[in-house]
């Protein structure tokens, strides 16, 4: 890996733990320790614990910082208030995707964003460049980790330390753990019941500690990247660069339900009612392998001998023991699900079965 990778505050926990690394976002990533499918297979069914502190942080601050938020993301913050967090996406005029993120409302003078690695910098300078005078956005990167505990124990994982768990899906309450004061909220990017942690910084060893030892004795496991990835992949999630991108639009990855169209004006909104009255081009969909083979982004879909689309990502499901992809289909060809097409691999056609995502169903509420 090159010199030039950023690195977590808790590398030397990994190391200890015999996590393998990869780079990611220009981060230093643990991408496994006991292995992916272990730590695939814990966060289905026991727990899981993984370091996502490379995810980026910015503040949104002053008079009138969620109407400003809400007036160039796409969702509708008027749907929820202080306490809740939500999904929404950072769009360009021409309706792609600069990057999607979670938005916390703590209050109409506070929000905080969790966006993606890579594009922390390009949300903050977009959010920057538009600011009224009299707001303040930050780049708080390193000012806090992100931990997410996953998993059908993940709430006994939590009450066993004193943290709050009965709080509503994308809900979220401030506590402390072991003296480190901590943002809880109740999601993840699994498809479980789970929790996502932010504590500060120069906190995170104490917070990772109290919750690694809480997670084994729960029978669960540390988890890395690799799991994170075919997890959210059994899920259809999107990742940016991937499903989502300046290129790909929130229409085409079926995220349409993350934009407030009522709304007066977010970025990328003429743009974006445009292709929704004329139709996307291109729609996402899932692929599931009937025969051998492991897909993998940026393979070719074929209909007979016509190529009809590209995957966007694709794995081998651990809890389905087959190939799974997700696709963007050209809609002028109309594949509906159900429908049998091709996918190129290295040359051999894979048979695949078009599915509509999640692959395996969710368990998130």
């Amino acid at each position: 890996m090159s010199d030039d990778l950023l690195h977590g505050p808790l590398e030397d926990r990994h190391r200890a733990l015999g996590a393998s690394f990869a780079e990611f976002g220009g981060w230093s990533m643990p991408v496994s320790y006991a292995g992916t499918v272990a730590e695939h297979t814990a966060t289905r069914t026991t727990v899981g614990l993984f370091d996502v502190s490379h995810l980026g942080k910015a503040l949104v601050s002053g008079p009138g910082a969620a109407a400003y938020v809400n007036a160039a993301l796409t969702n509708d913050l008027n749907r929820i208030g202080p306490g809740k967090a939500q999904y929404t996406l950072c769009c360009n005029e021409s309706g792609g995707v600069i990057d999607d993120l979670i938005a916390y409302y703590v209050s109409d003078d506070e929000i905080f964003l969790v966006p993606n690695a890579a594009n922390t910098a390009a949300v903050v300078a977009e959010l920057q460049r538009y600011a009224p005078a009299g707001l303040t956005i930050t780049d708080e990167h390193r000012s806090y980790a992100v931990l997410a505990v996953q998993g059908p124990k993940s709430a006994e994982v939590l009450r066993g330390l004193g943290l709050p768990t009965d709080m509503d899906y994308m809900a979220f309450a401030d506590a402390d753990i072991d003296g480190v004061r901590t943002r809880v909220c109740r999601t993840g990017y699994t498809g479980e019941h789970g929790y996502e942690l932010l504590p500060p910084w120069d906190g995170a060893d104490t917070v990772f500690d109290a919750l690694a030892a809480a997670v084994q004795a729960a029978g669960g496991e540390p988890a890395g990247l690799g799991a994170r990835d075919t997890l959210r992949t059994e899920m259809g999630y999107p990742l940016h660069g991937h499903e989502l991108s300046p290129e790909i639009s929130p229409l085409q990855a079926r995220c349409g339900w993350a934009i407030g169209w009522k709304k007066d004006a977010f970025w990328g909104r003429d743009a974006l009612l445009a292709e929704k009255q004329a139709g996307p081009r291109r729609v996402l969909h899932g692929l599931k392998a009937l025969g051998r083979g492991v897909l993998r982004a940026d393979m070719t879909v074929l209909d007979g001998d016509t190529p009809v689309g590209i995957t966007t990502s694709g794995t081998f499901s651990p809890t389905l023991k087959v190939g799974i992809a997700l696709a963007l289909l050209d809609t002028a060809h109309d594949i509906a699900d159900g429908q049998h097409v091709a996918v190129d691999v290295r040359g051999r056609a894979v048979e695949c079965e078009v599915v509509k995502p999640p692959f395996v169903a969710a368990n998130t509420r």
